[in-house]
């Protein structure tokens, strides 16, 4: 029986990688296009041998696009992660990374035309709610990806990608502080739950007895490490108000130590079953903001400039990456104006994945 072809183009988003397709390539049914985009990344194996997933969290990742309805968005981004080694899809969180690639291939799809030497996408993410303004490059109307912009974590320049970040926070609970604390005690231990941009459980690396310098590997292999935040990342998923947390991978982990090579703080990011080898575009909004809120576990580690708008280096095993936050506390509490990066994005592949008919007929 021939294979059904879908259209996708696949692209390095930022330190991660997924293919990106016109939704309306896509079965409108969410269980139906859980196993068509399961299928197409080989889910439920390690290495993912019978799909174009990478075997890794930053490469099993999918990005869905399609012309927006709301009056401020050009495009809607609709994003999934899908598991390695189970057949398991999530639909429930976001990626920054990925959202890099997001301008550039929605262009190339025309689904929005450029508008000079650069062009604002406006995007919505339809798992968040929040909006985005992309930047990005197109003299004489073609997206470039050749440039001289580096990020930590991907090898060589391209062309910036500029991503400015509004209405993010509490992105999944409505709340900063879903828990209405920001410090909640679980299993002994102090943790801050937060929500910008992403739902996230940050704690101390000292009170997990690592330093929080250790390289992704050094994490992966400690098993004892994994086993002493996972039930805590469930409780803490359970008290933010989040559904189903023992099998979704939000709210996402983090561990911070003080600064060692001159950022604000050093930080390692778990998505959550693996430590990430870079550091997460949402999670870095969300560990930044949890810098910036008096009474956090941040507290008395984080090395924060006292201007504004406010620039933090967070510290990851691959380098840093840099956010600058315009940002204010007020008798209203903690609001974030924008929160803006420089990510690169370039494009692999066009063309077609084949899946077997029999899972989309």
């Amino acid at each position: 029986m021939k294979q059904r072809e879908i259209p996708c183009i696949l692209m390095r988003g930022g330190t991660s990688r997924a293919p990106y397709y016109n939704r309306a390539d896509l079965p409108e049914d969410k269980d139906a296009l859980g196993e068509v985009l399961m299928a197409t990344m080989g889910a439920g194996s390690p290495f993912q041998t019978d799909g174009i997933g990478g075997g890794q969290p930053t490469t099993s990742k999918v990005a869905m696009l399609s012309q927006s309805d709301d009056d401020w968005a050009d495009i809607d981004y609709f994003f999934a992660q899908v598991h390695t080694e189970k057949r398991e899809i999530d639909f429930s969180p976001s990626c920054g990374n990925i959202l890099s690639g997001v301008g550039p291939a929605a262009l190339e799809m025309g689904l929005i035309s450029a508008t000079g030497n650069e062009t604002n996408v406006r995007i919505r993410n339809t798992n968040t709610g929040a909006y985005i303004e992309a930047i990005v490059q197109t003299p004489g109307g073609d997206v470039i990806y050749d440039g001289d912009a580096r990020i930590d974590g991907v090898p060589g320049t391209a062309a910036p990608v500029i991503l400015n970040f509004m209405n993010v926070i509490g992105s999944k609970t409505g709340a900063l502080f879903p828990t209405g604390n920001s410090i909640d005690v679980i299993n002994g231990l102090e943790v801050t739950c937060i929500d910008v941009a992403m739902p996230m459980v940050i704690a101390r690396a000292s009170d997990f007895g690592v330093t929080g310098y250790e390289s992704q590997e050094e994490l992966n292999a400690d098993k004892g490490l994994f086993a002493a935040f996972e039930p805590i990342r469930i409780k803490a998923g359970e008290m933010m108000g989040l559904k189903d947390i023992a099998n979704s991978v939000v709210p996402k982990f983090a561990l911070l130590a003080e600064p060692k090579d001159g950022g604000a703080i050093a930080a390692r990011y778990f998505m959550p079953w693996k430590c990430h080898p870079s550091y997460a575009v949402t999670g870095s909004i969300c560990t930044g903001s949890c810098l910036l809120v008096p009474g956090t576990v941040a507290e008395g580690l984080a090395a924060v400039p006292d201007h504004k708008p406010t620039p933090l280096k967070i510290e990851h095993p691959s380098g840093a990456i840099d956010v600058i936050f315009d940002y204010g506390i007020s008798d209203r509490g903690f609001e974030l104006k924008s929160a803006g990066l420089l990510r690169t994005a370039r494009k692999l592949f066009t063309g077609h994945v084949s899946i077997p008919r029999n899972v989309w007929s």
